[in-house]
């Protein structure tokens, strides 16, 4: 770990506004929200886009230190932390309306962020304990299942008709909440009964083990917590899949692989993703951002992610392109001049 590798510690900014916000109420119950999406944005159109490519010793030095694994794994006790504090004085009343609406925003970023990204990232360690660890942060996020289908689905038959979770040309992304939440979930039970091999009806079955835990969890809520808390906190992680999906939508937006004459489609490639370079939003996200490096070689440990220059760039940020993409007219004519003349 060398002294610039400590600017993954920016990845707990959020975090920290929204303890910070739990804890004094007010004008903070924006802060999160100011940053991730006012801030970052603004700061993103000046900071440089560095182009960092690894020596294989590099690259070594980094995947034999844990400081990096370390980050991932912080987030938590932050996450159950966070989750515990709001869902005490949610209980108590001690908020506003206002603030409450902030707050729940405000949580449902950093489950987005900290938690469901974190736990993408942990998912794809071939480590057992860290896969447990993805599905601990995907729990609060009610998206425990996204471990199956974006492991095996997603990454299988992206940017193809297949894939849920890639949006196609001209389509809305109010549209691809539902298309995606809705298939990616069925698509999750159906590889596990591709599994199972029909055999579905059994404990061995990963999505009831899951449908169990969730519900678990969502009783456990409304034990600790006034019975609007733990609706509230339930909200903070519907708020953290439309974040997920938005985040989806952008990445394979418009983009297609092509189908061989065996039926199969071509090896996914660098040119299959949106690829983004701008700092704040790749060390925020944890390098999620360079993703056509991730696509290309998805067992890549996000501390030696690099930038493909030659795949389709986004113009702007993460942060950015998501708030354009809630505006169909101004995405669709910013981003479809920019797909490949062959995709219709």
């Amino acid at each position: 770990m060398k002294f610039k590798d400590l600017k993954y510690l920016a990845a707990f900014i959020a975090p920290v506004l929204a303890a910070v916000a739990i804890f004094k109420g007010g004008n903070w119950v924006w802060s999160v929200i100011v940053f991730a999406f006012v801030l970052v944005p603004i700061l993103e159109q000046f900071l440089p886009q560095l182009s960092a490519e690894y020596e294989e010793e590099e690259k070594e030095a980094r995947l034999a230190s844990f400081f990096f694994d370390l980050l991932l794994i912080i987030n938590i006790p932050i996450i159950y932390g966070l989750l515990y504090m709001l869902g005490i004085n949610l209980g108590a009343g001690i908020y506003s309306n206002t603030e409450t609406v902030g707050l729940v925003i405000s949580l449902g970023i950093v489950l987005g962020a900290s938690g469901i990204n974190v736990a993408h990232e942990l998912g794809h360690r071939g480590n057992k304990f860290y896969q447990f660890f993805a599905k601990v942060l995907l729990l609060p996020c009610l998206y425990i299942h996204f471990f199956i289908e974006h492991n095996r689905g997603h990454h299988m038959y992206v940017s193809t008709p297949e894939d849920p979770a890639s949006a196609r040309r001209g389509e809305v992304v109010y549209f691809f909440f539902i298309r995606s939440i809705v298939k990616s979930y069925a698509h999750a039970w159906a590889l596990e009964n591709k599994r199972l091999k029909g055999k579905w009806l059994s404990f061995s079955n990963k999505m009831i083990q899951f449908t169990l835990i969730t519900a678990a969890y969502i009783a456990t809520l409304f034990l600790l917590f006034a019975p609007l808390a733990a609706t509230l906190l339930l909200v903070s992680g519907l708020i953290s899949i439309l974040l997920l999906e938005t985040i989806n939508y952008i990445e394979h937006y418009g983009l297609q692989r092509k189908k061989l004459e065996n039926g199969r489609y071509e090896r996914v490639m660098p040119h299959h993703s949106w690829n983004s370079n701008h700092i704040m939003g790749r060390i925020i996200l944890y390098e999620l951002t360079r993703h056509s490096d991730h696509h290309f070689q998805s067992s890549k440990e996000y501390q030696i992610l690099e930038h493909h220059p030659n795949s389709p760039q986004l113009p702007l940020g993460y942060p950015a392109s998501m708030l354009m993409a809630l505006l169909p007219p101004v995405w669709f004519k910013v981003m479809d001049k920019r797909l490949p003349a062959a995709v219709v």
